[in-house]
């Protein structure tokens, strides 16, 4: 198994090394959360869900044992998981975590290579409230004499994350940005561009994934295989084909006019409007936003605010009710920001809205926003 752990970046570093390993011809297994439009989308074998009659028949055989246990929904889904990938004869199962790292459900593992990617604020109430206290927990998938990969740029809390891999015994323990170097990064319709540099040969590589980090996600991925050493060395070595083959539904994802991006914090939010510069989407842009009561929706708005022709205020239909953000407070706040805000109501109409006045409307703020949106327009997230 593969672990990846991080704020921002662990979906698009699972995805790359899902393309890169089925390419090679193995069979893979993926386990992600949270899902966009349907709960089998968490549990995947080269491509194919986990069926309802497959969740089904687990749980009716394991449902008091999982009682008995009081287990969380996460250890119960995760348990459902690892069950299913052994019945399905995964030669390699990719594992991100579900929150923070260190007391997580996927942590019960001993993983053939362990990442990090992007450090953000999100999840404080758990994390804690200072980058470094995040990265600590983050940091809790490193284990004795496993390969470590680090993909934060920022070098003080990369050398946090550097301490934590050698202080458990990780070994190798790869930095991209000291060890890998990302450089020559280019954005485009197509993808992502960057130059990748390891022990002094350089390889110019593209991602259909865009965003400035995806080169480092990238490279994360790749870094993650030739540490692990082996068969699995030998795919990172000539990897472009398989990484043409990479595809992450919800990422600055494009459908027609429609782009869905589920960015859910500040960092995310900023990622999105940088790939909005950079592609040259055709204007007005609309963006239709949802965020959670508890994540960082002021840091959110001003990001998008400022790079968008109007911003329509809605909510969505799944988001929980107990955080579902306040609509009139968000929409007096940002009337005084000077945003670009309307407000609607009703989730349906603030679609039909963005159709009928956006040549590109951008999706975004949540998972819930992102998967609602995708449900009614009919977008499966596992098509290729």
């Amino acid at each position: 198994m593969f672990h990846v752990a991080g704020t921002n970046g662990k979906g698009s570093t699972v995805a790359t090394l899902d393309a890169l390993l089925r390419h090679s011809g193995m069979r893979v297994a993926r386990y992600t959360s949270p899902h966009l439009v349907d709960f089998s989308e968490r549990i995947v074998v080269n491509g194919v869900p986990i069926s309802r009659d497959s969740i089904a028949r687990w749980l009716n055989a394991h449902e008091p044992l999982l009682t008995k246990l009081g287990a969380t929904f996460f250890e119960s889904t995760t348990a459902l998981a690892f069950s299913h990938f052994a019945d399905a004869g995964a030669d390699v199962a990719l594992i991100e975590v579900g929150l923070g790292g260190r007391l997580d459900a996927t942590n019960v593992i001993h993983p053939i290579a362990a990442g990090v990617t992007q450090i953000g604020f999100d999840h404080m109430e758990y994390l804690g409230e200072s980058l470094p206290e995040i990265a600590a927990e983050k940091a809790g998938i490193f284990k004795r004499g496993v390969p470590a990969v680090i993909g934060e740029t920022r070098i003080d809390v990369r050398d946090l994350l550097i301490a934590a891999a050698d202080a458990v015994g990780a070994t190798p323990v790869v930095a991209t940005g000291r060890d890998w170097l990302v450089r020559d990064i280019s954005l485009s319709e197509r993808g992502t561009t960057f130059d990748l540099t390891t022990n002094g040969r350089t390889q110019r590589l593209t991602t259909p994934l865009i965003g400035t980090f995806q080169a480092h996600n990238a490279a994360v991925a790749l870094a993650m295989l030739h540490g692990a050493g082996g068969r699995w060395r030998a795919v990172s070595e000539a990897p472009q084909a398989g990484l043409s083959t990479v595809r992450l539904a919800g990422r600055f994802h494009r459908w027609g006019r429609w782009l869905f991006d589920v960015a859910h914090n500040a960092d995310g939010a900023a990622t999105v409007v940088a790939n909005l510069k950079a592609t040259g989407v055709p204007t007005p842009v609309v963006a239709v936003v949802t965020v959670l009561k508890d994540k960082d929706w002021r840091g959110i708005l001003r990001a998008v605010g400022t790079a968008v022709d109007v911003v329509l205020i809605t909510s969505a239909p799944t988001a929980p009710a107990s955080r579902a953000w306040a609509l009139g407070e968000v929409e007096a706040w940002a009337h005084i920001e000077g945003l670009p805000v309307e407000r609607v109501d009703d989730f349906d109409a603030a679609l039909a809205r963005a159709d009928a006045i956006g040549a590109t409307i951008l999706v975004t703020g949540s998972f819930h926003t992102v998967g609602d949106a995708m449900e009614r327009l009919q977008v499966d997230p596992l098509a290729r």
